[in-house]
């Protein structure tokens, strides 16, 4: 589990085909190895991805082709927001994030307003259910409180401090997110439609 609070950006500087998939290169950049195993989660971009091998400020992940069918942002060197797993101590800064994305969403708006942002996501139909006004959700691994939803699209106010530490700030109208839904939204509808089966 993670919480959203982006605790670097990194960088995937190299992929190595495998047999299926790739094994990702990361440079950790500011995120703190010490105490990194294998074996150990870390969410890349939002997406959970297990470390095979870590060498100096460089880790590895294996990456397989189901992950690249659903996500964005890693089948190409560039920069990453990263996170550690949660440890039970651990303050949860954002909400419980699991690192499984959900859906690819489309940015519409990448605003000024004064030194924040407005970003407008379309999300794709199926999730769009789950996102609510003044709900969780994660892009691109960041925890974040939507303002509006209409329909599929909803916006979000970026403040300078989310910009300045995430990848966020390189956004703009087509680019491509992986959306998390808050988990409660989900097990919610699940338990709904368990009743109405009985």
């Amino acid at each position: 589990m993670f919480s959203g609070i982006v605790a670097a950006v990194g960088r995937i500087t190299q992929l190595t085909p495998r047999e299926v998939g790739f094994r990702l290169h990361v440079d950790a950049g500011k995120l703190d190895l010490g105490n990194v195993v294998l074996g150990d989660s870390i969410a890349h971009n939002g997406v959970c991805l297990t470390v095979v091998a870590v060498e100096g400020g460089q880790f590895m992940v294996d990456v397989s082709p189901e992950t690249l069918s659903c996500t964005v942002g890693l089948d190409a060197p560039g920069p990453v927001n990263l996170e550690k797993a949660l440890r039970l101590a651990d303050v949860i800064g954002g909400h419980l994030v699991s690192g499984h994305v959900d859906g690819v969403g489309e940015v519409l708006r990448f605003d000024p307003v004064g030194d924040n942002r407005l970003l407008e996501i379309r999300a794709p139909k199926e999730i769009a259910k789950f996102i609510a006004r003044k709900g969780s959700i994660t892009v691109n691994g960041t925890s974040l409180t939507t303002n509006e939803v209409n329909g599929t699209d909803f916006t979000i106010n970026l403040i300078p401090h989310t910009l300045e530490n995430t990848t966020l700030h390189l956004l703009a109208p087509g680019s491509k997110v992986n959306l998390e839904v808050d988990l409660i939204a989900r097990y919610c509808e699940r338990l709904l439609g368990a009743a109405n089966e009985a």
